[in-house]
């Protein structure tokens, strides 16, 4: 019997030679110094070789294991060497319909379908959601029960809001694998009532007339940064989340025709969006057009000009002027299309043509053209009546709106 010692001393030579052991198992030493575990084996008259990996890497101990579960299968007369290979096949084949497969392989296909940002996030709640936990397990196998067990461990973390978002993603996952035959159905079907709901979370806004006239004047008095003072002053006018805010570019201006068209790649809905300009907001992009005209982005960032600012600056500005969570009347950026929404509806503008100006989905894809190419005159005239009011809000007037009549 061969012994440990006689195998980690074993020197190379010019030519490959055995240590042998016993029942067929023996250590091939190469000139290159490699040695490896064999054994050779007969099956149906036909003289075989089977390995069990490098030394020391896989130990005396190990290799004899190996050798005798070997000839456990010679014995019922299975061949293991193509029993071995029928694993790692197997093995292949259960990695490539695992779930991280899929998802990635989702995620890669939809890239395109959203934002950046959109796609970011999808893609961070899963790997740091689900993949830890159901990652490797091959997508068709994966029952309600572990897919439960997956997310209550975010649960756990008091994220309710995204443990349901991840269920949610999830769903898409598996949809896609029932679509594409690697599934037969979705687990998250049956999940539905079994996460905490999540706490609803109100975005911040500020709807009473007063109030809105008071942030106005406290939005002119801003002492920050130049840039960020026009986002803060141009935020109420325009509708946009603050993403699509603080990512415009100059080139999607037209500040003669009073137009701000967006790609849709920049829309959270993934359509172009036009938004009419109210004289106020002309005026604010041209005060700031000197300052930044000659790059790229309305709205540089503070440390690196080649890119936009973030779209917390609105944000981070309004807690400076004192419009934070914890203060009597909160703010926030997303805030601004609350108000808009909130007072337009009050003053008896048409809802299809806010909701066309707020750039929210409209399924109904036949309405959706008209919305678009009918509305532009009319949400030109409620963007300017909407930016006087608030002029007038601002200087203290008390002024009450009505839709003009056809």
């Amino acid at each position: 019997m061969l012994q440990d010692i006689e195998a980690r001393k074993a020197k190379p030579a010019e030519k490959p030679y055995k240590l042998t052991d016993e029942r067929g198992l023996y250590l091939l030493v190469n000139p290159n110094g490699g040695k490896l575990w064999r054994m050779n084996y007969r099956h149906w008259g036909k003289q075989k070789t089977l390995s069990f990996g490098i030394y020391p890497d896989v130990s005396l101990a190990v290799a004899r294991t190996r050798r005798d579960e070997a000839r456990q299968l010679l014995a019922q007369d299975i061949d293991p060497g193509v029993q071995k290979k029928a694993a790692k096949t197997a093995g292949a084949e259960r990695a490539a319909n695992s779930f991280e497969t899929i998802a990635r392989e989702w995620l890669a296909i939809n890239r395109g379908k959203w934002v950046e940002t959109t796609h970011r996030h999808i893609r961070e709640r899963l790997e740091t959601g689900l993949f830890p936990w159901i990652g490797a397990r091959p997508v068709g196998e994966i029952t309600a029960r572990e897919l439960l067990a997956a997310l209550n461990k975010t649960v756990e973390r008091g994220r309710l809001d995204t443990a349901q978002r991840i269920r949610s993603d999830a769903g898409r996952v598996f949809r896609y694998a029932v679509a594409t035959g690697r599934a037969e159905r979705d687990p998250t079907a049956d999940l539905i009532g079994a996460l905490p709901p999540a706490k609803t979370k109100h975005r911040s806004t500020i709807v009473d007339p007063k109030a809105v006239g008071e942030l106005l004047r406290a939005v002119d008095g801003y002492s920050g940064s130049p840039i960020v003072h026009a986002a803060l002053r141009l935020a109420p006018l325009v509708f946009l989340r603050p993403g699509e805010l603080a990512a415009a570019e100059w080139n999607e201006f037209d500040l003669d025709a009073g137009e701000w068209r967006i790609p849709g790649e920049r829309m959270k809905m993934k359509g172009r969006h036009i938004v009419p300009l109210s004289a106020q907001a002309v005026v604010i992009l041209r005060d700031l057009h000197p300052l930044t005209g000659s790059r790229r982005y309305v709205f540089p960032g503070v440390r690196n000009r080649d890119q936009h600012m973030s779209r917390e600056s609105v944000r981070a500005a309004l807690v400076r002027m004192g419009y934070g969570p914890d203060s009597d009347t909160p703010m926030t950026a997303h805030g601004f299309r609350g108000m808009a929404s909130t007072l337009l509806h009050e003053q008896g503008w048409p809802s299809d043509m806010i909701e066309r100006q707020l750039a929210h989905a409209e399924r109904n894809k036949i309405k959706a053209a008209y919305n678009h190419a009918e509305h532009l005159p009319e949400r030109r005239k409620m963007m300017q009546a909407w930016a006087d009011y608030l002029d007038g809000l601002k200087i203290g007037a008390s002024i009450i709106l009505f839709r003009r009549p056809g």
